[in-house]
Parts: structure tokens; C-alpha cells; sequence
């Protein structure tokens, strides 16, 4: 893929219609897992059809875009894979039994995650910002999740586990990202989820309804839409630019979870989340000086 000319409008309305579908896949997800539409889907068999209907979407587009690639990195691919696969997996099972919005503010946290696992991993050098954002972003989860016998959300841990492994995934992407062209990595992490995916829903698999074939669908499709815009934004943007504006998932899943289940968020939630962005600003933001350094 060709870099973008520099466009902060139209990169910031790619990532804003970015978070209007990943919220979207949450809301289906919790429609399917809460037995709305029918017999509750196991989250495995969410995630497989995830995978199922993003990969047909993008190999249509890749049919149509004729796009060139290069020679994949495949253990690399494989590993991002895997913990991606494994976070989306733990989401759709939160969403089932905890508000939208504190599932969405918890998996905020991967950056964190992700951050913290570049020490060992990676090498990297952390200086205090960066441990005062992942401490501010922990305090924010640990407030959400509600500490106390008649309080905690147990589900929580859930999202908890999800950020934790997709803050794994960033340190793939990571080794990915100055290898691959973005249509690629996107087309064979779909790929090889959906292998994944296939072979651990087998013992899982239940029949879905009409409406939760529609569902599934849905979360597929717009899945693949928010990684094509969120590819399209990163061209067209630096990625200290337009990260904050992804936060705005929490407002989408606010407005979701308000709309179609009458739940809206209480003060703990809202002040929650509101220590987790900003943890994850403050280091959004630390680690763009840094590139500019």
C-alpha cells in the first residue's frame, strides 16, 4: 500500500466511523450472547463467525484491489493471531454480562498491556510518563471493576484478560508493521483466524437462528470495515494524531447500550473510564514525542 497524502479531516472521519462499527460488534455480540435473538451462542462461535464473514469481505476486496504482496512472516502472523483471536474471543464473552461501555473502557487497557510487555520483549525503555499513564489506566480498570463482596464484577476479568492479549497482539503487530504492506497483515490475520477459529468452535457449535445468522454477519462485516478505515486513518494521519479519537468507541457503545438495552452508565463507570482514557492519551501521547525525537 502507498502512503497517503496527509489528510487530518478525512483521517479523523475514517477513525470515527472506525468506532461506530467496533461498537457495533459488541452490541451484536451481546445481543447474541444475552439470548435475544434465540438460545445464547457460545463466544467461540461468535469470534469464528468474526472471522468468517471479515474474510469474506476483505478477499472480495482483495479480488477486486488486485493489491501486491510481499513474502509473509508467518510465525509472526501465527502469533498475532492467536492472542488476537483469543482477545476478541474473552470481549464477546464480557459483553454478555457487563455494561458496554465498561467492557469498552476495560480493553482500553492493551495499550498498556502492551506497553508494559515491550520491556522483556522488545527491549524497550519505559521512562515515568509512561508508568504514570499505565498506572493512571490501571487505577481506571481497577475502579470499574467494582472491588468489594457484593460489587465485583467477576466478568470483568474478562475484559481484563481480552486487553492483556490484544496488548500481546500489539507487540506482534508491532514486528509486522515495518515488514508488510497494512492489506496484507489484515488479510492474513483474517486467514489464519478463521483456521483458528474453525477448529476451536467444532465442540461448540450450536445451529444460530435467522436473526443471529444476521447478527453474525453483521459483526463480521463490521469488523472488516472498522480495520480497512482504521488502516485508511493511519495512512493519511500519525498515529499520535489519530489514536485519541478511537476512545470515542466508549461513547458509541454508550449511545448503543442506552438505545437497545435502557442501560446508562452510572457515576463509577463514567469516572472509570474516564482514568483509563486518560491514562491511555497521556501514553498515546508520550509515544508520539517520542517518534518525533
Amino acid at each position: 500500500m502507498t502512503m497517503k497524502r496527509p489528510n487530518p479531516p478525512l483521517a479523523i472521519a475514517f477513525m470515527l466511523t472506525a468506532t461506530a462499527f467496533i461498537a457495533g460488534t459488541m452490541v451484536l455480540a451481546k445481543t447474541i450472547g444475552t439470548g435475544v435473538l434465540g438460545d445464547p451462542l457460545h463466544p467461540l462461535q461468535v469470534s469464528h463467525a468474526r472471522f468468517v464473514f471479515a474474510f469474506l469481505a476483505i478477499g472480495a476486496a482483495t479480488l477486486v484491489m488486485r493489491p501486491q504482496f510481499t513474502r509473509p512472516a508467518l510465525p509472526i502472523h501465527i502469533g498475532r493471531t492467536m492472542f488476537g483471536w483469543g482477545g476478541v474471543t474473552l470481549m464477546f464473552a464480557a459483553v454478555a454480562f457487563i455494561p458496554l461501555p465498561d467492557a469498552t473502557a476495560i480493553s482500553f487497557l492493551n495499550p498498556v498491556f502492551g506497553m508494559l510487555l515491550a520491556i522483556p520483549l522488545l527491549g524497550e525503555r519505559v521512562g515515568p510518563w509512561r508508568w504514570t499513564a499505565a498506572g493512571l489506566a490501571l487505577l481506571g480498570a481497577m475502579i470499574l471493576l467494582r472491588p468489594g463482596p457484593e460489587t465485583f464484577q467477576w466478568a470483568g476479568l474478562l475484559s481484563l484478560g481480552a486487553a492483556a492479549l490484544l496488548g500481546m497482539e500489539l507487540i506482534f503487530i508491532k514486528k509486522l508493521a515495518d515488514r508488510e504492506p497494512p492489506f496484507q497483515i489484515l488479510l492474513i490475520n483474517n486467514a489464519l483466524g478463521l483456521l483458528i477459529a474453525s477448529i476451536a468452535v467444532i465442540p461448540f457449535w450450536s445451529t444460530p437462528t435467522l436473526g443471529q445468522w444476521a447478527a453474525l454477519a453483521g459483526i463480521g462485516v463490521l469488523m472488516a470495515g472498522a480495520q480497512t478505515c482504521f488502516i485508511n486513518a493511519m495512512a493519511r494521519a500519525d498515529a499520535s494524531f489519530v489514536t485519541p479519537f478511537s476512545y470515542l468507541t466508549l461513547i458509541f457503545a454508550a449511545i448503543y447500550d442506552a438505545l437497545f438495552y435502557h442501560q446508562v452508565p452510572d457515576i463509577i463507570s463514567w469516572t472509570g473510564a474516564a482514568i483509563i482514557i486518560g491514562g491511555a492519551a497521556l501514553l498515546a501521547w508520550r509515544e508520539g514525542r517520542a517518534k518525533r525525537s
